[in-house]
């Protein structure tokens, strides 16, 4: 899962290389002369014209929208390669969607959006290549005596961690050697590094790089304890202690491990309810049914609030946040954003009042801000009616029942107070849904919800409260603003970065809980 960038700051800079820029004007009427296009040899200048400014902007469009900015670096990649090729080929098709539906392509050739797409893509992959040809490489300060390392499993985690070592060092080879017990690996090799054997052979093999004068400094285990059995790794521990070598996994290295939801809790409960099974798989088909119905009818109403947002806070128009869903699983959910982003784009602090407008709060007392979730709900992160998702620190003590089905938007804690009750409370009916789901209760449902919404305007309780809690985190961000401005003038000009310990806590309080 790919986090995008904290909605929390403003989106307001636009990045395009000047290579970029000229080549996106330039490869148009390239192509129309290498075609020998009919628009040209009849002196169509109009035409011709129509068509490079089309043209153009789609392409300047995609490379924004694609960031392929980004990828004019030294670290130019085939993943970023990628990238370009999409780029490349959604402006191709949007300006032959837009021609057709002009003038169905008349005086253009059928092969110009092909070659004009060769070029413009052989054109952005040769300046990248170019440019991370000449950057140099600094040479890294990595020391000659430094620690050879066995890996054990043969994955993709493996994999990364050579790649990354070879990186760091390229003219040092730190991983030695893989072991790996699945049958028909021994021979083969993960990242240019053969696997010598199994976990079995870990002695013998310390003992052959010993003979040609390589010391083995540790092994790693390319996952957790799990991924051997007890007696392989009690193994690998008395070898390791024998031979004084540090033993290591890589999950915990990197930070990795630890899950903050019990997976077999989860797993158990689900099991343990054969009739709740049978009915949320079939639920899943109506959701699905369900979700892209409403999408397709809720069109106009998705582009006006896409707009009214827009208008209203700025880009980005959509907040995100991770949440826990089914069986523990993180996944993004989205909803419009209502709040102006309080902090700029550099990092600073905004200025200026971050109560909602009017528009923010009709968003939010009619629901029209949940309407992305719809997304989620076709994607499989959600369902239309089930317990709301909650951060991880929001998690009640026990998670067994209410993981153990997919996350609503709407359900019976929501019709039944949503904000105005306490979070015990929400516990109790997310839980009482769960042990009673059926058809008949999710029918009465949206029934209570679309009750709820044709009352849940700008003066509701429910409403009042959602903009007391408002209140007070922008009260919040009025202590931060101030304690900012009290600095001596040398400190508050410098990067986000070397500001005063005192404020890092407030940020993410804020990037979670902005909208």
């Amino acid at each position: 899962m790919r986090l995008p960038s904290p909605t929390s700051r403003r989106n307001n800079k636009i990045y395009l290389s000047i290579w970029d820029l000229l080549w996106a004007l330039l490869t148009p009427p390239i192509a129309l002369w290498v075609v020998d296009a009919l628009v040209i040899t009849q002196q169509v200048w109009s035409m011709v014209a129509f068509y490079c400014a089309l043209s153009s902007g789609f392409a300047l469009m995609a490379f924004v929208l694609f960031r392929l900015q980004d990828t004019m670096t030294r670290h130019f990649s085939a993943h970023e390669a990628l990238d370009v090729f999409e780029a490349v080929l959604f402006a191709q098709l949007m300006t032959c969607g837009v021609l057709f539906t002009f003038n169905r392509l008349d005086g253009i050739p059928r092969s110009l959006p092909l070659y004009q797409g060769l070029l413009l893509a052989g054109g952005l992959i040769f300046a990248r290549i170019l440019t991370r040809a000449g950057a140099e490489e600094r040479p890294s300060d990595y020391k000659s005596r430094s620690e050879r390392i066995i890996i054990v499993g043969a994955n993709r985690l493996a994999s990364s961690l050579i790649l990354m070592l070879n990186a760091y060092a390229p003219s040092r080879q730190a991983v030695v050697a893989v072991l790996d017990d699945k049958a028909g690996a021994v021979g083969r090799a993960v990242a240019g590094v053969q696997v010598l054997g199994t976990s079995q052979d870990l002695e013998a093999i310390v003992g052959e790089f010993a003979v040609h004068g390589v010391s083995i400094g540790r092994v790693i285990v390319a996952g957790d304890g799990d991924l051997l059995s007890s007696a392989v790794l009690h193994d690998l521990e008395r070898v390791c202690k024998k031979r004084q070598l540090a033993l290591s996994y890589l999950p915990h290295m990197l930070g990795l491990s630890g899950a903050t939801v019990s997976q077999e809790n989860v797993l158990a409960a689900a099991e343990a309810a054969p009739r709740l099974r049978l009915y949320l798989r079939m639920k899943r088909c109506f959701d699905v049914v369900a979700s892209l119905a409403l999408m397709i009818m809720l069109l106009p109403l998705f582009a006006i609030a896409t707009v009214l947002a827009l208008i209203d806070v700025g880009s980005p128009v959509l907040f995100w946040q991770e949440r826990t869903g089914w069986r523990g699983r993180p996944f993004l959910i989205y909803k419009y954003r209502t709040l102006r982003a309080p902090f700029e784009s550099d990092g600073r602090l905004a200025l200026g009042d971050r109560q909602p407008s009017a528009i923010g709060r009709f968003l939010r007392a009619t629901r029209i801000d949940e309407l992305p979730q719809l997304i989620n709900v076709l994607f499989g992160d959600m369902s239309l009616i089930g317990p709301r998702p909650l951060l991880p620190e929001d998690q009640p003590s026990s998670t067994v029942l209410r993981l153990s089905v997919r996350p609503g938007i709407t359900g019976w804690a929501q019709v039944n107070g949503a904000k105005l009750v306490t979070k015990d409370d929400k516990e109790k009916f997310d839980e009482w849904y769960v042990a009673n789901a059926s058809f008949w209760v999710d029918i009465k449902i949206v029934l209570m919800t679309l009750r709820t919404l044709s009352r849940n305007f700008l003066g509701s309780t429910e409403a009042a409260a959602d903009l007391a809690q408002v209140e007070k985190k922008r009260a919040n961000l009025a202590a931060v603003g101030t304690a900012q401005a009290e600095q001596p003038p040398a400190l508050a000009d410098q990067s986000p970065m070397l500001q005063p310990a005192a404020l890092a806590p407030v940020r993410p309080e804020v990037m979670k809980r902005s909208a």
